[in-house]
């Protein structure tokens, strides 16, 4: 079931549904806000709407990478598998 959370993000207050729960959901917001200093740290003005979407495109680019990882890993696993069966194959 969906629980409604409000949240803040780069000082706007949001109301979100979420069925992830309450540590998952603070931990999201933790980890936006931090991408979100990240960017504030750093010289000059820069408005809300940019950092929103360089934030956005800092965190789309690292879940793509994790995800070409986990791809890899998943295909690398794949390939062993079928390289043990083949060989349990050959033992029988």
């Amino acid at each position: 079931m969906k629980k409604r959370y409000h949240i803040k993000i780069l000082g706007q207050e949001l109301s979100v549904l979420s069925e992830a729960g309450d540590e998952h959901v603070a931990r999201v917001v933790e980890y936006v806000n931090n991408k979100v200093k990240e960017l504030g740290d750093k010289p000059g003005s820069i408005n809300t709407v940019n950092v929103a979407i360089l934030v956005a495109l800092n965190i789309a680019d690292e879940y793509l990478s994790a995800k070409g990882v986990s791809e890899e890993i998943y295909d690398q696993l794949g390939s062993r598998s079928e390289k043990l069966i083949h060989l349990i194959d050959e033992i029988k």
